[in-house]
């Protein structure tokens, strides 16, 4: 494994400039524990961003991570959205329709976006019925059905987790940042590399379902994937803080596993059109 630095982003595709919600981890090659960047930091979405493009612009070996899809599904329609006189040829192009539709927005939000495609998303019950809208990728569903956690689908905007507006808002950062996306791009020798993630399956992973917002649970998971535990966290904190530092460790312990970058359901097609989430098998 070439990668000596492993960095974890929550993500959030909410309304504002500083969002709680965003929180980045990194953890180093090892078993050393991981650790937050810049405690206490309000992130926004741009700083994320910049940041990501630093790393990359450096060439560090640093393999990074984001919460959130990289793309819509596809396989199981034949398309992003179907029925639609204009559909985008590819993530890539995915990726710009959508910053472009919502190049007013600050900080990369995309709620424009969902207006532009409206007959696609379920934005309550004057949608109809919920389940119409549920589509889900390959990765989403497999991860689903192993009962390793519930994802919801990119075109359902109504609930607490706002996965679609997340998704949205990622796209408009992927469309932008100069650094290899993983399966889209060939694996680069050598720099920086950014990976889907979802954080639930490295909390999975280290023996929760629920979310880590004590020192002790989360300690308790480290544990078990191979990192010593977090230090100078008080006993409890925010669960965004503790998704972020058990996926920077995660995506360490899964990155020197050759399953994980060759995953046997990820056909070329789903790599092409949809992606995969990194840490799913």
């Amino acid at each position: 494994m070439r990668f000596t630095r492993f960095v974890a982003v929550d993500w959030t595709g909410a309304k504002g400039l500083r969002h709680r919600a965003i929180q980045a981890a990194e953890a180093d090659a090892g078993d050393g524990p991981p650790r937050l960047i810049r405690p206490g930091h309000r992130w926004s979405r741009t700083e994320i961003a910049e940041m990501i493009d630093d790393i990359a612009a450096r060439g560090e070996p640093t393999l990074i991570g984001i919460d959130c899809s990289f793309s819509l599904p596809f396989v199981d329609e034949g398309a992003y959205f179907p029925g639609d006189a204009q559909e985008p040829s590819g993530p890539r192009a995915l990726w710009a329709e959508i910053d472009r539709v919502a190049a007013a927005e600050p900080d990369l939000a995309a709620h424009p976006y969902i207006d532009a495609r409206r007959r696609h998303f379920w934005c309550g019950a004057a949608d109809g019925v919920q389940r119409n809208y549920s589509r889900l990728r390959l990765p989403e569903a497999l991860h689903r059905e192993r009962r390793m956690g519930n994802p919801c689908s990119p075109y359902v905007l109504v609930g607490a987790s706002q996965v679609g507006k997340a998704t949205l808002s990622g796209m408009r950062l992927l469309s932008r940042v100069n650094i290899p996306i993983w399966p889209f791009d060939p694996m680069p020798a050598t720099g920086a590399l950014l990976v889907e993630i979802y954080c639930q399956t490295f909390a999975v992973d280290g023996g929760f379902r629920g979310k880590l917002r004590t020192r002790a649970r989360l300690n308790e998971a480290l544990t078990r994937i191979g990192s010593k535990p977090a230090t100078d966290l008080p006993d409890q904190f925010d669960d965004h803080v503790g998704d972020a530092l058990v996926s920077a460790a995660g995506l360490r312990r899964a990155a020197a596993d050759s399953a994980y970058w060759h995953p046997a359901p990820m056909t070329p097609e789903v790599a092409r059109t949809e992606g995969w989430t990194f840490g799913i098998l």
